[in-house]
């Protein structure tokens, strides 16, 4: 059973995304573009809610953040049902530790998913993800490791992720919307188009 989602990351600067966006729209099949929310909960596991264009999702990713295998429990609803996904949590008991806006441009790179994003007070990330058996997980990151080397990046380390992650989490609400409380953009429009 492949439930092990296998990923490798790296941060990248505004540049390298726009040169790997343009590579993979010649060199890959484009599956789309996205905007998205996703509300992180106060859970002992990595809880969270997630509304984009075409639908909204529970999801649940076993172990620890930025590990690079995972699995993963994904239930879709309508995205009419984010509201009413928000107010389960709420009324069960979890508090939103974090809220993360993002744009993603995904693309079929031959059997490995990609993903280019962007998320507003994080940084742009390149992620290049295949779903393995607990058996394959460690031949399907040394893969995924190749394919990244192939790019010309280097997996950005978890201790990293995770500072990053840590600083996000505790300065969000300034990052995502500025010192007053206001936004400073709208969180559905992106820099890059």
């Amino acid at each position: 059973m492949r439930n092990i989602e296998c990923e490798i990351r790296s941060f990248v600067t505004e540049e390298q995304f726009k040169k790997l966006r343009a590579y993979f729209r010649k060199e890959a099949e484009f599956l789309g573009s996205d905007k998205s929310v996703t509300y992180y909960f106060n859970s002992p596991e990595d809880l969270r809610i997630q509304k984009n264009s075409t639908h909204s999702k529970v999801w649940l990713k076993k172990g620890k953040m930025h590990d690079n295998d995972r699995e993963e429990i994904e239930i879709r609803c309508p995205k009419e049902d984010f509201e009413k996904l928000k107010s389960l949590f709420s009324a069960l008991g979890y508090k939103v530790s974090v809220k993360w806006y993002r744009a993603r441009n995904s693309f079929k790179w031959g059997d490995i998913d990609v993903a280019l994003d962007f998320t507003k007070g994080y940084g742009y990330i390149t992620e290049l993800e295949k779903m393995a058996s607990e058996e394959d997980k460690t031949e399907t990151l040394e893969y995924l490791k190749s394919k990244m080397n192939k790019l010309g990046l280097i997996e950005t380390p978890k201790e990293d992720f995770d500072k990053k992650y840590e600083y996000y989490k505790e300065n969000w609400r300034e990052l995502v919307d500025g010192p007053d409380g206001k936004a400073i953009e709208d969180p559905r429009q992106s820099r890059d188009k």
